[in-house]
């Protein structure tokens, strides 16, 4: 599968991703490590794929998105930004109804 399918259907197959360096539970940047922590404080089970272990995706992700940095969290389908943004509307109170609608949209989907 090319790179560019394979983010395609991560993004459409997962309706809240982060594309991280490292895991939730062991992130490789402080950028990384923040963004979690505020999606887990959303408590919302979110995917996520470390950009580190899939270095295809961390090369082309950028230009699909026209985002340059990591993390980069997507909720259905849209991008929501990178760690000060995502970290601002979760301080907000802006992040976590839209975190809980996506899930309550898909789970109902299912």
């Amino acid at each position: 599968m090319e790179t560019l399918d394979k983010i395609k259907k991560q993004i459409s197959d997962n309706t809240v991703l982060l594309y991280m360096k490292g895991s939730p539970k062991l992130p490789s940047c402080g950028f990384s490590s923040q963004t979690s922590q505020a999606l887990m404080q959303c408590g919302h089970p979110f995917a996520y794929v470390d950009i580190l272990q899939n270095p295809d995706i961390r090369a082309e992700l950028p230009k699909y998105a026209n985002w340059p940095t990591f993390p980069q969290l997507w909720v259905d389908g849209e991008l929501i930004g990178g760690c000060d943004i995502v970290l601002e509307m979760f301080q907000q109170g802006e992040l976590q109804p839209i975190i809980k609608s996506a899930v309550e949209r898909s789970d109902a989907a299912k």
